[in-house]
């Protein structure tokens, strides 16, 4: 079990990794629009020619018959109401200089025009391609009225695809932007209980016990299930290691007082004091070991507590004279009381020891979570040996003699009730070269 511990703890899932698997996933979808797209465009760009001449060319047989009639009606209208942004059309004596009457289309959409309107192939009509400011090629024609007059027109860009394809694109765009959108919204419900549980199996490598919701695909419902059985065999499995760790160190003290008391009916008082100084010692690592199992299972109610006055007491109540405190005004916050006292003591304990005094300070960062720092001025600890001192029984002999109660549990037992609960431990120089341990306290719901 304790390599499973050791396990979860060296190769915590990150939670980046997940990121950049959504973030892999959204972009190969971006790049799927893009194509389609691209594709779409290249396709409309080259549409079938023979369509788009198709379409003009009923345009025009339309409005060759409407400005027929209308010409009956009310000469004077024609070309006023018969003109568009896509024709122009106007009356006159004769018709106009037409350019590109041989063109290969020209017959073409000659016989499209009288396709649409049979009843135009007894009027006289003229057609030709002019070359347009875009690059594309304007139908121009005119055909005699009967009264005499010509009906002269343009109609623009005829061989141009824009005016379909324009709108086809547009199209295109929406349908691959909603697309997106909808995909990007699905792969977020997907993955959301493939991040819970990543969430989870980070926590519970930092030995919290975090309920994992059973939603989502058949896999990933059965691998919730599995991790909650899982969290529970393992937490009972060191919850029942640690309580009977704690009872066979907490049964060790009855011998260790039958000795104690024996040492004082030795003759011998050299001999007296060097018994009773070994179980005095023995009993101090006895109670250390204690208060380290007891932090792998406790699990206090979290409270509204006033943190400012609550390390007052502590330091006053258990360090008089031998640390100070400094406190930021407002600091109540919703946490584990017993948990952050313990974990606080040992950390003030050391400063006091190997300091002579404790600076604590409690204070708000720019993201308004809570610290508590404990600074001294003794030897420090080197940068290397940071991460090392949070490691059980582990003791830096040439910075720290070993004449103090205890045999390298109370710096991981902070750790570990910070890290159970949300808060974080962290190590610096202080100003005056001795060591400064950052707190972050945890708060009630910053666990995942």
């Amino acid at each position: 079990m304790g390599r499973l511990r050791a396990w979860l703890e060296s190769h915590p899932p990150h939670g980046p990794n997940l990121s950049r698997l959504a973030v892999r996933a959204a972009t190969l979808l971006l790049v799927l629009a893009a194509v389609q797209a691209v594709a779409s465009l290249a396709f409309y760009d080259v549409i079938d020619k023979e369509t788009l001449r198709e379409d003009h060319a009923r345009r025009v047989a339309e409005l060759l018959v409407v400005s027929n009639r209308l010409h009956e009606l009310h000469p004077e209208a024609v070309g006023s109401t018969m003109s568009t942004s896509h024709l122009e059309v106007a009356l006159a004596n004769s018709p106009h200089a037409i350019p590109g009457r041989d063109a290969e289309a020209v017959a073409e959409i000659r016989g499209y025009i009288l396709r649409w309107e049979p009843t135009l192939a007894g009027q006289q009509l003229m057609l030709g391609l002019e070359p347009s400011r875009l690059g594309y090629g304007n139908l121009v024609g005119a055909m005699r009225l009967r009264d005499g007059h010509w009906l002269n027109f343009r109609s623009r860009d005829v061989t141009s695809g824009w005016p379909i394809a324009l709108r086809a694109t547009v199209l295109t765009l929406i349908t691959a932007v909603v697309g997106f959108a909808l995909s990007l919204w699905s792969l977020r419900i997907i993955t959301r209980p493939l991040r819970e549980l990543t969430d989870a199996a980070d926590a519970i490598g930092k030995g919290q016990v975090v309920p994992v919701r059973e939603s989502g695909p058949d896999d990933l419902r059965s691998l919730a299930r599995s991790m909650n059985a899982m969290q529970e065999r393992i937490a009972a499995m060191l919850e029942d290691q640690a309580r009977s760790f704690e009872a066979i160190s907490h049964d060790m003290r009855t011998p260790l007082s039958r000795v104690t008391i024996a040492a004082d009916l030795i003759d011998d008082r050299e001999i007296s004091e060097l018994v009773r100084d070994a179980t005095g010692e023995m009993e101090a690592m006895l109670m250390s070991l204690q208060r380290y199992l007891r932090a792998q299972h406790l699990a206090p109610e979290p409270v509204t507590i006033d943190l400012g006055l609550a390390v007052t007491d502590l330091v006053l109540g258990g360090f008089p004279d031998r640390a100070s405190v400094e406190v930021v005004p407002g600091a109540v916050v919703q946490t584990w009381r017993e948990p952050v006292l313990m974990a606080l003591h040992p950390l003030i304990a050391n400063a006091v020891h190997y300091g002579g005094k404790a600076r604590v300070k409690v204070e708000t960062d720019a993201n308004g979570r809570w610290h508590v720092l404990i600074a001294d001025d003794g030897p420090g600890i080197s940068e290397d040996q940071f991460e090392r001192i949070l490691a059980p029984f582990y003791r830096i002999d040439d910075a720290r003699a070993r004449d103090t109660a205890g045999f390298g549990l109370g710096i991981p037992t902070a750790h570990r009730l910070l890290q159970r609960f949300g808060g974080e431990l962290s190590f610096a120089r202080s100003e005056s070269g001795g060591l400064l341990v950052d707190v972050l306290v945890p708060i009630a719901g910053d666990i995942p």
